[in-house]
């Protein structure tokens, strides 16, 4: 036999190698799956009206003579503001032309020359039939500014139901008529709203946009889809006044960060349920920095964090581009993670579609799923935020001290 016959020598992967490759399969795996399950969830939802804004329908304002005045109970709407946000008129003037009967608005800021009150009064002006009240009260009753405002404006309302809702929020005529609905089942304690971005700016705007409407709401999907009942979004809060009485009225959360998750969970610890309406609501995105598209990412990030704390970590396989990326490069180029990643991105591309971020163009997707996944990293580094003019530290049981 020939002695110069040569032998193929087959390396064999170590310990460390084949550790590196399982990891890189099974991070892509669980992204490809967690993004195909939000695609589900998401299509579930995907057909929904665009709700009108207020310049839709302003002659509409006798609304009282659209609908029956027996049908509805009377309802007080809370609206906390805080500075001149855009489009705040439009925002507001949806929900002062509603298809109900028999509603109060009560607008509230703690600032007498906050520039809010302009639009709160410009209101109250085109529409002297509306049962409308401003508050300005600079009383500070922990931590939380808008907890704050709201405990102030209650004693002004004069329903017993109350819908609490932020002052960047658009919706349509029918809007109270269908939050207030569930509160006729004497087991529901709190009722929210699902909602999305309305982008209003350029690119910083379409970053948090895709950020609420392609990565948080497709998780609160995802989660329900399992059978979590604990989202709850300021968007809306709607409950009955003596409810929220029995938890300890506005001041209960009035040192919360995550104000509108821990009114839902005091409200469930009463043994009460907290249900999503049907329908979606608006809220308007206006983000001028790079810088401050990134504070308000991290400072909700931290926010989940806060009330999540054992969930927050695995909501890493929730990048399913970044982490499927992450996922091929741990395992090199091996057919079954390639596979599992060209699913991925099929399937992130199906979720941006479905998601219809108003005017986001495709490729900025990506861009915006590689911001969340580093600010989602960072956030583990500490736990301080900033909201609007304060920076505040957050505790480990949620309440947060401002620290300047």
């Amino acid at each position: 036999m020939p002695t110069d016959c040569k032998q193929k020598v087959f390396a064999v992967p170590t310990i460390a190698q084949i550790t590196l490759q399982t990891l890189g399969i099974a991070l892509a795996a669980l992204a490809t799956a967690y993004a195909l399950v939000a695609c589900f969830a998401e299509s579930r939802t995907a057909k929904r009206a665009l709700p009108m804004r207020a310049h839709d329908y302003e002659r509409r304002t006798d609304a009282n003579t659209l609908v029956s005045s027996d049908c509805c109970t009377p309802v007080t709407v809370l609206k906390p503001l805080c500075g001149g946000e855009p489009n705040l008129y439009h925002c507001l003037k949806t929900f002062c032309v509603q298809d109900h009967p028999h509603y109060q608005i009560v607008f509230g800021v703690q600032d007498p020359a906050d520039v809010a009150l302009a639009t709160a009064h410009r209101l109250q002006a085109e529409l002297p039939a509306r049962d409308i009240v401003v508050v300005i009260d600079s009383r500070l009753h922990g931590s939380n500014g808008k907890v704050s405002n709201l405990a102030n404006m209650l004693p002004a309302a004069r329903h017993q139901i109350l819908v609490a809702s932020d002052s960047d929020v658009i919706v349509d005529p029918g809007y109270l008529r269908r939050v207030t609905a569930p509160l006729a089942d004497p087991t529901v304690g709190l009722v929210t709203s699902l909602y999305r971005a309305r982008a209003v700016g350029g690119l910083w705007s379409h970053l948090v946009a895709i950020f609420i409407n392609e990565w948080f709401m497709p998780a609160v999907r995802v989660a329900r889809l399992f059978g979590s009942a604990s989202f709850t979004s300021g968007v809306t809060i709607a409950l009955r006044r003596q409810t929220l009485e029995q938890l300890g009225g506005f001041e209960a959360i009035a040192d919360v960060l995550a104000d509108d998750y821990w009114l839902g969970e005091h409200t469930r610890r009463l043994g009460l349920k907290t249900v999503a309406a049907e329908g979606v609501v608006e809220t308007v995105v206006a983000e001028p920095s790079f810088g401050s598209v990134c504070r308000h990412e991290l400072r909700w990030l931290r926010t989940i964090r806060s009330v999540q704390p054992r969930g927050y970590g695995p909501l890493g396989i929730t990048f399913t581009v970044p982490v499927a990326a992450l996922g091929t490069l741990l395992a090199g180029a091996d057919s079954v993670v390639l596979g599992l990643a060209s699913v991925a991105v099929v399937a992130r591309v199906i979720l941006h579609r479905l998601a219809r971020p108003a005017c986001a163009p495709p490729w900025l997707a990506p861009i915006g799923d590689l911001l969340v996944f580093v600010l989602w990293c960072w956030s583990f580094a500490s736990r301080r935020v900033r909201w609007r003019a304060g920076e505040f530290a957050v505790e480990r049981d949620g309440s947060m001290q401002r620290t300047s």
